[in-house]
């Protein structure tokens, strides 16, 4: 709406412009009158007429028209066609009015209006327009914007049911629901929490018996015991790194045309899950991933981490290389600004930023930190290797490979010296187009196995062709150290100047700027230093501190804002890459504050804080509805609930493989894994198939997380139930309801398979009886004991597939785990 105030302006202010035209007759006058003011008044009166200038412009008077507003006058006298305001109403630039295009008579007849010089009448009732302020300022007033100023002390709130309060967070969340007349939920059974931790903590499913362990043990402490075991689980990290992967649009694959896979980037998966595991302080994951080699003692971890700048998309053919420069630049401002600092510095890159203080300058600025890292290649995969990796080999390891390279290169010259000898006497003999087609050592082979039996004998052709592959071979494929890792590059110490670019043009170069925080935030000014190996700039390093500073309270409230959404469902703040001026307040801010700075004195603890928050009762509370806090507040804005959630696209996924036994959880890290795609999928490329290679089934049946992401062909399951897009951070994830969720379920080539899997398993377990197979199929499911109607009801399905639907009864079993596969009670988490 907003984008087209300024033209709804032109409108209306065409509709009611009071002024009289100079030599307009009354004829003219008459006809605005009676054909243009009726369309003006009923379009855009409302924001544009007396006294009102939404957009800057006014249209109650023909010199406002005149004037016009931001964008520029609203009618054109000189040449009538370029009116902006018959722009507007033909939609050809902008969209008004934005209820629907007007019928084209009416837009006939205000060209006709535009055409006799736009006439408008006298009006003496104009009053005086207040200037609409234009975007926010860096002043003051902004800067003490609630999520901008430092971190505050704030008491933890005495509650009159100490008996509900299990740590602070309950004191807090109790306090909000108190003063709004809301009830808490009780706390939900143990056959719930337990499943609900598993998930929480694992991203797994509990076994039968994990769940009946947990809900035996009647110890006071049994619950925390629980917790801690699961967040030193392996599987932890592994579920915790999708979260911040979704945040920094992880993906495997470059996009457009090739969409040619990333060497190594599997490295940085398996750093984020790692980090996740080792619970390493949040600011030195930061430090690490925005400059790791800028670090004073870079690690190969340290190098890997700066994968983070090469998982964006790459043009590796654009139209315009410059713009394509800027465009890889804007995404990584976008992702580093929005992920880490809850800000829209992308919006800035034309103008100034429409909606929070954040000028263009502070943009270009912002640019400054990264302008000097190296593009992530130009053309080639060679190129790539040379912009964007780097050894994280041992001195040892340097050796080998330095020896390695130089036997493949003795031999790769050995074979094209063997190859040159037949071609030079091959050459000597060809005449015409064919000596000068030699010339191109694409096409030798072809020519010289036309001259097979003349030129050159069988069996020197099959020696010479036998040698030219395995030449060919071994350039495609030089020797590659395995201690290589996909990481940033720079040009050196020494970076290119940083222009503002004039709307956002790379050939409109405005003033230079220097490397400088937003203006908003803070008035410091970056400590730079260059590697001493000469190598970078040491810019990332000076912006990595500014954010990871415990003084910086936004990027902290940023992140425990984060870690509040992955346990809770949803952030304390409900726009998580938005903190600024329009983002949502938080609904509990001195919750906030509290936990940020827990976290800080916690040495930024991931952990603790995780532990923290699953340990409090408002974490423990059921999901079930209630009908008077509901009508008060059904966004449960205020936690009288726990929010029921859709398990995400990977939970899914990994927990079929679970429930039916077949999940391989032993194998963790590595390169990724490829799962099976059906050939239809397929078809739908270019090249069927191309890119997506094929694993084991040992490997097929690892967890999501180390499926390969391919940007140009998803995984269906994944793809169906809402996998995250990763062409853009992704702060939360859609869930949707759509066919293809049932489609897939039901009747992919997956499913059925795993539920045959799943068959098999019970059949091992529970024998031939029936009822025992039921039984453990729904424990497994559901985790928890089913009732005896859910048997009975199970039972009943499988006597109707072998009598009404003639099945036998192992086909029979695997359609019964079809359906558990696809209960409702299997993907929803209470």
């Amino acid at each position: 709406m907003l984008r087209f105030a300024p033209v709804c302006s032109f409108i209306c202010l065409l509709m009611f412009s009071p002024f009289s035209v100079r030599g307009a007759d009354d004829t003219g006058i008459q006809f605005y009158k009676e054909e243009i003011e009726p369309i003006f008044a009923k379009n855009c009166f409302e924001c544009h007429g007396n006294g009102k200038a939404k957009g800057g412009l006014s249209l109650y008077t023909r010199e406002l028209v005149l004037k016009g507003g931001e964008s520029g006058p609203g009618v054109d006298l000189e040449d009538h066609n370029l009116s902006t305001i018959l722009d507007a109403l033909n939609y050809e630039s902008y969209e008004m009015p934005p209820s629907g295009k007007l019928p084209q008579e009416q837009i006939n007849l205000v060209a006709e209006w535009i055409k006799r010089g736009a006439p408008m009448p006298v009006r003496t009732d104009v009053i005086e327009i207040k200037e609409e302020h234009g975007p926010p300022q860096v002043n003051e007033e902004t800067k003490n914007h609630w999520s901008f100023r430092p971190l505050k002390q704030t008491p933890v709130p005495q509650v009159d049911d100490r008996n509900w309060q299990a740590n602070p967070i309950d004191a807090f969340v109790y306090q909000n629901l108190k003063a709004k007349g809301l009830t808490p939920n009780p706390q939900a059974e143990k056959t719930t929490l337990v499943r609900r931790l598993y998930y929480n903590l694992l991203g797994l499913p509990p076994t039968p018996e994990q769940v009946n362990s947990f809900v035996n043990d009647d110890s006071p402490e049994a619950y925390e015991k629980l917790v801690d075991s699961l967040l030193e689980s392996p599987h932890y990290g592994e579920h915790w790194a999708r979260y911040w992967l979704d945040l920094v649009r992880y993906a495997e694959s470059n996009s457009f045309e090739r969409d040619d896979p990333k060497p190594f980037v599997w490295k940085y998966r398996d750093y984020v899950i790692r980090s996740f595991n080792e619970d390493k302080p949040y600011s030195q994951f930061i430090l690490e991933q925005l400059a790791g080699d800028e670090l004073e003692n870079p690690t190969p971890e340290s190098i890997i981490a700066t994968g983070y700048y090469r998982l964006g998309q790459w043009d590796d053919e654009p139209a315009d290389p410059k713009l394509a420069m800027y465009d890889e630049l804007d995404d990584i401002i976008a992702t580093t600004s929005q992920g880490m600092l809850g800000l829209s510095m992308n919006c800035a890159r034309c103008h100034d930023h429409k909606l929070d203080p954040l000028p263009q300058a502070d943009y270009y600025s912002m640019v400054a930190f990264f302008r000097n890292i190296r593009r992530y290649g130009v053309r080639s995969g060679q190129s790539v290797f040379e912009a964007s990796v780097r050894s994280i080999a041992t001195p040892e390891q340097e050796a080998e490979h330095a020896e390695e390279l130089k036997k493949y290169q003795a031999r790769v010259g050995q074979l094209r010296k063997e190859l040159d000898v037949v071609e030079k006497g091959i050459r000597e003999q060809l005449v015409g187009g064919e000596r000068d087609d030699f010339k191109n050592d694409s096409v030798r082979l072809r020519i010289i196995r036309k001259h097979k039996g003349k030129l050159i004998t069988q069996k020197e052709f099959k020696e010479y062709a036998a040698k030219r592959k395995a030449w060919t071979e071994l350039r495609n494929h030089p020797p590659q150290s395995a201690e290589q890792a996909l990481a940033v590059k720079e040009h050196g110490i020494d970076p290119p100047a940083t222009h503002i670019l004039i709307r956002g043009n790379p050939t409109g170069e405005g003033k230079i700027v220097a490397p400088i925080f937003p203006t908003v935030l803070t008035s410091m000014t970056p400590e730079i230093t260059p590697t001493v190996d000469g190598k970078s700039s040491g810019r990332r390093l000076a912006l990595a501190k500014w954010i990871t500073d415990e003084s910086n309270p936004l990027p902290v409230r940023v992140f425990v804002n984060r870690v509040w959404q992955w346990n809770y469902g949803r952030g304390i703040v409900r726009t998580p890459n938005d903190f600024g001026l329009t983002g949502n307040a938080p609904t509990h801010p001195d919750l906030l504050e509290w936990l940020a700075l827990e976290f800080l004195n916690n040495g930024q603890s991931v952990k603790k804080l995780t532990k923290l928050m699953v340990m409090s009762n408002t974490w423990k509370m059921s999901s079930a509805p209630n009908k008077s806090s509901y009508d008060k507040d059904p966004l449960n804005d205020n936690y009288w609930r726990f929010d029921m959630r859709r398990l995400r696209a990977e939970e899914i996924r990994d927990s079929i493989l679970a429930v039916n036994g077949t999940i391989n959880l032993d194998k963790m890290y590595g390169p990724s894994i490829y799962p099976i795609i059906p050939a239809e999928v397929l078809a739908g490329q270019s090249r069927p198939g191309a890119g997506w290679g094929k694993s084991s089934e040992e490997d097929r049946r690892r967890r999501s997380i180390y499926i390969h992401i391919k940007r140009s062909l998803a995984v269906p399951l994944l793809a169906a139930f809402d996998v995250a897009d990763t062409d853009f951070t992704c702060p939360v994830r859609f869930t949707t309801t759509q066919p293809t969720q049932a489609l897939g379920m039901l009747n992919s080539s997956f499913l059925n398979e795993e539920g045959e899997e799943f068959a098999k398993e019970l059949k091992e377990e529970a024998g031939a009886d029936a009822s025992k197979q039921v039984q453990l199929a729904l424990n497994r499911v559901m985790q928890r004991p089913p009732t005896q109607q859910e048997v009975d009801r199970g039972l009943k399905l499988l006597k109707s597939l072998e009598n009404d639907f003639g099945q036998d009864k192992e086909t029979a079993l695997k359609n019964f785990c079809l359906m558990a596969l696809n209960l409702n009670e299997f993907v929803y988490l209470d």
